[in-house]
């Protein structure tokens, strides 16, 4: 039952989220895992989107600040899982089956929406000392524009990176999932940890989705790690993480405003 007057629970919407492929096929080969990996991912930018798009316009002056930041954290998750694909995973995965620029596909999908994106930043860093100019019509305008391309990309990578299964042999096995871990592990800093981080596990919703499979499994992080990164490091900049879809246990939440 809804509270009189509270904030309205979390929905999927405007994107929808992504099955991943283990779900819908039942395998577990590394091809499959890292694709699922991949596609949960994409499923927390996708929440992440969503809860911009339903708060901003119900956001007040006294909020706009927090929310500007969560925004912008939003972005720096999105904008830095490019770049670490780009300059990380992909040449990693083109030097292990071979072919050089197989994912420049990927990469020009970037490109489609890169512009969306920067676009989106530079309005609210624009907004810096003048937050309560904030306008939920202009951003929403925003990422409008570049909604489409983003998702498509967003829907279409997982199945890319299935298709790899075809390079890995017998005698030439590949795997993938070792491959996304080393190369994912290069990318965490300290800046990133606090200041970027939390925008993603706070929307990684995992109780639920898909009967819960993932839960305790997606992201690899258990026992004191995962009460660190999830409860302890969102401390720092608290008032911004509240506007984020989930709780630290992975569950869908009442939003902010």
């Amino acid at each position: 039952m809804a509270l009189t007057g509270a904030p309205p629970m979390y929905i999927n919407t405007p994107l929808a989220l992504l099955h991943t492929p283990a779900y819908m096929t039942g395998n577990h080969d590394s091809f499959t895992l890292e694709a699922s990996h991949m596609a949960l991912s994409h499923n927390s930018f996708i929440r992440g989107f969503n809860s911009i798009y339903q708060q901003a316009p119900r956001i007040t002056v006294s909020d706009s600040k927090d929310f500007i930041g969560y925004c912008l954290a939003w972005h720096a998750c999105v904008d830095e899982h490019h770049h670490y694909e780009e300059t990380k995973l992909f040449p990693a995965i083109e030097a292990a089956v071979g072919e050089e620029g197989i994912l420049d596909g990927e990469v020009e999908e970037h490109a489609a929406f890169h512009k969306g994106l920067e676009a989106f930043k530079t309005y609210l860093v624009n907004l810096a000392d003048h937050e309560s100019d904030f306008s939920s019509a202009k951003l929403i305008a925003i990422m409008n524009s570049f909604s489409e391309p983003l998702y498509s990309h967003l829907r279409s990578e997982p199945e890319v990176l299935l298709a790899l299964s075809r390079f890995s042999t017998p005698e030439r096995p590949i795997d993938l999932v070792e491959i996304g871990s080393t190369a994912g592990k290069q990318s965490l800093t300290p800046g990133f940890i606090f200041n970027v981080l939390p925008v993603f596990l706070l929307n990684m919703e995992t109780v639920e989705f898909e009967g819960g499979m993932w839960h305790d499994v997606f992201p690899p992080i258990r026992g004191m790690m995962k009460w660190i990164l999830t409860r302890g490091v969102p401390l720092w900049q608290r008032r911004q993480w509240r506007f984020s879809s989930c709780d630290a246990d992975g569950r869908v939440k009442r939003l902010a405003v």
